[in-house]
């Protein structure tokens, strides 16, 4: 028994698709006819999806027998009308095809199940957790090994050509320590004045309750020229010139000129990294003296207006509560400092990929890191100097 029930039974003259839809043998029967194309489908194309949400549970056969023409767009019709079907529950078998139209909708359907693979599992906190921890991790033994490259070949020496003997270049050399040196001391004597004059104000206020205000010169001697003017000088570098040099080496790794110096037999870190490591190995020292000298200043200042301790009276006291071992817990860090400073912010910047946007972000990771491991560094010499009664 055939039951028609065509919402179309005539074929549209100018070759526009149609689908005729019919029940037979219990099973809805889809006759499509026209021109199944790019500028065609567009006429078909909420007719099929209307059916394919209908079809239910049940049985659905296509006829392509009538199609006049298919490209791949009318292909991608049909292979989306059978993927929603068969979703829906119902069974759908495709019938009348010629074997050009088989090949083209075995194409489509590949095509379509390699754009679509199968989203995994996303794995619970606790995975996604440890997966981080990992990832980071491994980063941290990366970017050590890239630092140990760099700091063996600056203990190397210069080697401005490779494999080809050593080479310093001092007019390098001073050109940054010119830059990175003579050009931050307005900066790091301004903080330095600013911080010594802070901790002096509230020791003395704090002393005053005991009346024991002339000890601020111990609190100001001790904690300036063993931690806070190295410290505070350190994390001043790290954001004026370390991320100076992670923008430098990045801008040149964007525009392959770390490459070009490898091609004419010149070696990057030689040429690039190496003055800029001396530069600070030898302008830290120098700044933190200058900014211990600032921040004794800034107090003295202080002292003198708030509470009324002469500067003669400050300098005779401070005499006597440090003495050169003070002086120099605090010049021996600054080198290492330097180092860390140097190294990490040549690392971010030979890891500058080819975007503006990771010139940002390493310059970020540059600063940050820089000014997290001096940090660390400095609470590890304080307990190493505590330990061994320096």
């Amino acid at each position: 028994m055939l039951i028609n029930r065509s919402r179309e039974t005539s074929r549209p003259a100018d070759g526009r698709p149609s689908v005729e839809q019919a029940e037979e043998d219990g099973r809805l029967k889809l006759r499509l006819a026209g021109r199944w194309t790019t500028r065609n489908i567009a006429h078909v194309d909420e007719e099929m999806a209307d059916i394919s949400g209908k079809a239910g549970n049940r049985q659905v056969a296509l006829d392509l027998s009538k199609i006049e023409r298919m490209d791949t767009a009318g292909a991608w019709l049909i292979d989306r009308f059978v993927q929603q079907a068969k979703e829906n529950g119902a069974e759908v078998a495709v019938e009348g095809q010629t074997q050009p139209m088989d090949v083209l909708l075995a194409a489509i359907r590949d095509a379509a199940a390699t754009q679509r693979p199968e989203t995994p599992a996303r794995p619970n906190i606790v995975l996604r957790f440890l997966e981080g921890i990992g990832r980071a991790v491994f980063a941290a033994g990366h970017d050590f090994l890239a630092a140990m490259n760099i700091l063996g070949a600056t203990i190397r020496g210069g080697q401005m050509k490779i494999g080809r003997g050593h080479g310093v270049n001092l007019a390098a050399i001073f050109n940054q320590i010119d830059r990175m040196g003579v050009g931050a001391i307005p900066v790091i004597l301004l903080m330095s004045t600013i911080v010594g004059a802070i901790v002096a104000q509230q020791g003395a206020y704090q002393l005053r309750y005991f009346g024991a205000d002339i000890f601020v010169v111990d609190l100001v001697g001790i904690l300036v020229l063993r931690e806070l003017g190295v410290l505070m000088t350190a994390i001043m570098i790290a954001g004026r010139s370390g991320s100076a040099i992670t923008a430098e080496i990045g801008s040149m790794k964007m525009r392959e000129e770390i490459d070009a110096l490898t091609v004419i037999g010149l070696n990057p870190i030689g040429v690039l990294v190496f003055p800029r490591l001396v530069a600070l190995v030898i302008a830290l020292p120098c700044l933190t003296i200058l900014a211990n000298f600032a921040a004794i200043g800034g107090a003295i200042g202080i002292t003198w207006t708030y509470s009324d301790i002469a500067p003669a009276a400050f300098i005779d006291r401070l005499r006597s509560a440090i003495d050169v071992g003070t002086f120099a817990a605090g010049l021996i860090k600054a080198p290492f400092m330097a180092m860390i400073i140097g190294i990490i912010a040549s690392v971010e910047g030979m890891k500058v990929g080819g975007s503006a946007e990771s010139l940002g972000l390493h310059v970020t990771a540059s600063v940050v890191k820089s000014i997290f491991v001096v940090v660390i560094l400095d609470g590890m010499f304080a307990i190493f100097f505590a330990q061994i009664g320096f």
